[in-house]
């Protein structure tokens, strides 16, 4: 696993990064059908797709029909990597990369209202092979991003047609904003590794698809999330030592994570991990930026000091403070 250079220095070498607009550097989001005669019927649906997501459906329709008797024994569907949105450079060593690969789903990491998670063998017969986290958005009627209002303050669609249909929360609406959630997950999770973040390693995005580094062991046991340990004495000031530098390096890029707490890090070969982050805050463009940084501090801090480390240490009024003066903003 790479090494993360966590450091306040390092933190604010990087400030001057150029972000640039996270959502409109992403494939834009999908053209609305055109109406319909009133003579034609209507046909039920739980609501439209996006034209990523109906393309990459019809592609798995091509593969169940002409490619399942030449896949490899036990596996599920050829590698998507030459259809998909690829992860930044450099690439790691460990992810397989050749067409000629199959992925296997081996089980289900995490289910949730928003996202479920999949684990996911991707391997070259006699060659190669990696596991990947599969995260897979809802989409449709049983979408339930309750808090999207308030992530999605500062984003821009292209189209004024899509804004209103997000807005108005529309059949159409709803598998916009499933889609936009891949799309800012990935773009978050590509410009915070490429900055040293300790974030998994973005694969790749396909339509609501996003494949993901699996941070685990070899045999697919997936790292401990923070509230299942139970680190103790120097074990735990160390971990809080390496949430206050991954938190001073996403300030230092203007951002933060927006929903933190101890069920969204992974402690994996004793390295704190971020994780869940398709609602990365804008600490300038959002108006309530700092208080969703001012939540996640609190969070945490409140975790830390529930397993005994001193409350001087994590107090959380004195560490927002440090991460918004570091953001620019004290």
């Amino acid at each position: 696993m790479r090494e993360h250079d966590l450091t306040h220095a390092s933190s604010r070498a990087r400030r001057d990064t150029d972000w640039d607009d996270w959502d409109d550097d992403a494939p834009s989001a999908t053209r609305m059908r055109r109406g319909r005669s009133t003579e034609d019927p209507q046909p039920q649906r739980s609501g439209r797709l996006t034209e990523a997501e109906r393309l990459r459906l019809s592609r798995v329709r091509d593969d169940a029909y002409t490619a399942a008797e030449e896949l490899p024994p036990g596996t599920d569907r050829w590698s998507t990597w030459g259809d998909s949105e690829q992860g930044p450079h450099p690439r790691p060593s460990w992810l397989v990369t050749d067409l000629a690969a199959a992925d296997t789903e081996l089980g289900v990491l995490k289910t949730g209202k928003e996202a479920d998670v999949f684990l996911v063998e991707r391997a070259v017969p006699d060659g190669p092979r990696c596991l990947l986290a599969a995260k897979r958005y809802r989409s449709g009627e049983h979408r339930l991003f309750h808090r999207d209002a308030g992530y999605l303050e500062g984003r821009r669609m292209r189209r004024s047609r899509e804004t209103r249909a997000i807005a108005n929360r529309t059949s159409f609406g709803r598998n916009l904003i499933a889609e936009q959630w891949a799309v800012a997950e990935f773009a978050a999770l590509s410009r915070l590794w490429s900055v040293g973040a300790p974030v998994p390693y973005p694969a790749q995005r396909d339509g609501i698809e996003v494949l993901l580094e699996f941070l685990g062991t070899e045999d697919g046991t997936a790292a401990p999330r923070l509230a299942q340990a139970r680190p103790a004495g120097d074990e735990l000031r160390e971990l809080w030592e390496q949430l206050v530098a991954a938190l001073e390096l996403l300030a230092g890029q203007g951002v933060a994570h927006g929903d933190l707490s101890a069920y969204n890090l992974l402690v994996h070969d004793g390295h704190l991990m971020l994780i869940d982050l398709p609602q990365v805050v804008d600490l300038i463009a959002n108006p309530a930026g700092p208080e969703f940084l001012a939540r996640d501090v609190a969070n945490v801090a409140r975790w830390f000091a529930a397993q005994g480390l001193a409350e001087t240490v994590c107090d959380p009024g004195t560490v927002t403070a440090h991460l918004l003066e570091v953001a620019g903003l004290g």
